[in-house]
This record gives C-alpha cells, sequence and structure tokens, in this order.
C-alpha cells in the first residue's frame, strides 16, 4: 500500500479509502452487510495496508457507524493506527434540528457518533452537503469548536458547488476557524464535471480529493450491458443509480473493458488507475460486498496507465447534468 498526504495537511492516509456504508443492518437493505459478513473483507484490506474508513451517522442509521467502531477496534492494536471519517448533516430523527448544519445538530451529531464507534475521536469529521437554511459561519464555527474540543481532528466536506465550498472556506478563514482539508465528491470516469471548478478549487486550495462512488455504481466495473437491467441485490434497488448515470455513458466503458482485455486486468482495475493518477486525488473511497472488489482496488494503486490509453478513456465523455449535490 502507498500513502499520502490528505491535500495539504499533515495527515497520512492509504491510497485506498475503505467505504463502510455497505455495512450495515441487512434488515434494512437486501445489500447491507452486518458485522461477521463484512469482518473477513475489513480484515483483509486491514492485512493489505488500507488505514483509511470512511462511514457516516445516516448509514444504516448508525449500525454502520457500530460495525466500523467494533472491527477496526478489534483488528488494530492502535487507535492511532487507522484514520477514522464520519459524516453529519443527513436527518437523524423526525425533529426539525435532527438534521442539517446547525451549530446544534453538529454539536449533537459528534457526540452521538462517538457514542456509535466508541471513540473519543474522529480523525476526519465531515458534513455530508451543503446546508442552504444555515449561516455558514454559524456552521463553521461549529466545526471549529469540534476540532478544538478534541473529538475530531481535522475537518472535510462532501458534494456541492464550488462556489458553496469557497465560501465555507472563506468564513473560516477570516475568522481564524479550522478550514476543510478535503472534499469528498462524485468523481470518476462517467462523471466528471467536477474537472469545471471544484478540482481546480481544490488544488489550488490544497484541499485533497477523496472521490465516491468511484466505479459508478458498479458500471466501471465492466459487469453491466448496455440497455440491461442490474441484477445485482444493489443494482435493482438502487433507484439514486438511475438518476446519475446514462445510456451514454457505455461509451466510455467499451474503452475500459478494451484496455482492461488488453492489459489482462479486470475493468475496475482500470477505471481506479485512472482516478488515482488525477493530481487532486489522494484516495478514492471503494465500496465492497466482496473480497474481490477490495483485491481490484487495492491493486490498481500498482497499475500506471500511458498517456495514450489516459486519452483513449476521456476521448467518449460527455457533459451530464450537475449530479450528486443533494
Amino acid at each position: 500500500m502507498i500513502y499520502a498526504r490528505l491535500g495539504a495537511s499533515g495527515l497520512k492516509v492509504s491510497r485506498i479509502c475503505l467505504g463502510m456504508m455497505s455495512y450495515g443492518d441487512p434488515g434494512a437493505r437486501e445489500w447491507f452487510l452486518g458485522e461477521d459478513a463484512a469482518e473477513p473483507i475489513v480484515r483483509r484490506a486491514v492485512e493489505a495496508g488500507v488505514t483509511f474508513f470512511d462511514t457516516a451517522d445516516v448509514y444504516s442509521r448508525g449500525v454502520s457507524e457500530e460495525i466500523t467502531g467494533r472491527l477496526l477496534a478489534r483488528l488494530f492494536p492502535r487507535r492511532e493506527d487507522y484514520v477514522l471519517a464520519t459524516k453529519v448533516y443527513s436527518p437523524m430523527g423526525e425533529g426539525p434540528n435532527e438534521r442539517g448544519l446547525s451549530r446544534k445538530h453538529v454539536l449533537a451529531g459528534i457526540d452521538a457518533s462517538l457514542a456509535r464507534l466508541g471513540t473519543d475521536y474522529v480523525d476526519l469529521y465531515q458534513i455530508h452537503r451543503f446546508d442552504p437554511e444555515t449561516p455558514v459561519e454559524e456552521t463553521m464555527e461549529a466545526l471549529h469548536d469540534v476540532v478544538r474540543s478534541g473529538r475530531a481532528r481535522y475537518i472535510g466536506a462532501s458534494s456541492m458547488y464550488a462556489w458553496q465550498f469557497a465560501k465555507m472556506q472563506h468564513a473560516a478563514q477570516v475568522n481564524g476557524w479550522t478550514r476543510f482539508v478535503s472534499m469528498q465528491n462524485h468523481y470518476n470516469l462517467v462523471y466528471r464535471e467536477e474537472e469545471r471548478e471544484m478540482i481546480p478549487l481544490c488544488l489550488d486550495q490544497g484541499v485533497g480529493v477523496i472521490p465516491w462512488s468511484p466505479l459508478a455504481r458498479g458500471l466501471l466495473a465492466g459487469d453491466q450491458e448496455r440497455g440491461a437491467r442490474r441484477e445485482t441485490a444493489r443494482g435493482g434497488s438502487d433507484l439514486f443509480a438511475d438518476k446519475l448515470y446514462r445510456e451514454a455513458d457505455f461509451d466510455v466503458v467499451e474503452v475500459v473493458r478494451a484496455i482492461a482485455k488488453e492489459r489482462g486486468l479486470p475493468p475496475a482495475r482500470i477505471a481506479l488507475a485512472w482516478l488515482l493518477a488525477k493530481p487532486a486525488v489522494t484516495a478514492p473511497i471503494v465500496g465492497a460486498t466482496k473480497e474481490r472488489h477490495l483485491e481490484d482496488a487495492i491493486a490498481a494503486v500498482d497499475v500506471t496507465l500511458s498517456d495514450d490509453e489516459v486519452a483513449r478513456l476521456e476521448e467518449p465523455y460527455r457533459p451530464h447534468p450537475i449530479l450528486g449535490h443533494s
């Protein structure tokens, strides 16, 4: 495994981040893995040198955080040996203050997450989306207080418009508060709209990019056929993916498959190698419900694409509407 600084911060993370969203209550979603089923996958990640793990309070309504906390405590000898990230924003109850980025919810959210994770602090506390109903100064001061209290070491953000991210960073800078060190955004070979504004902003500001859905909900793994219905447990019930991707994206998938065949590698490794080579990207967040998903991600760190292969992969791309900010 290779390790890199998260943006311009001093925090070093593995170049693959294991996303923990798939581990939760199987009764809630068919494709969720319970703790016993998740343990071999997480154990293999640890054995391979993965030290970066991402979850969120809303994943399986807190069950993902509980599983994550227990597994990492068992698999690592010391808390200092891994980097743990979680998120706040999404509804965690029916009350009007149990969602968003108000000071009340941010401070309640971190305490609840720490209790579920069974730890005194998280390394990276992220806002899951932008909250248009809360002044950015209120949110940034609350996040600063979370860091100053020792409950988080760093803060990060997730999908939003570049102007929103810049506004929040500016509020922190002018007030002497903690600034974001990372952006967890929607970025892969079939969705590259982030290259227009967000990624140049992150490069300029020293913010590490940790993309979600790096394989486009499995599309770039090459398992799906043009016009065919997704047959996996997750694919058959993933209405969100239907909003994100479209038929024209298979033009990119076909090139991924062609290069993978030429290289004698699985398509997922080609798609991840392309992402890992992008200068802003620190670590793609990879979900794994089978050990082979994890093996492809780990192996992709050592795959180097030629300039010609990169050009071939990027040529079929067609612009998309902005997706993933809500």
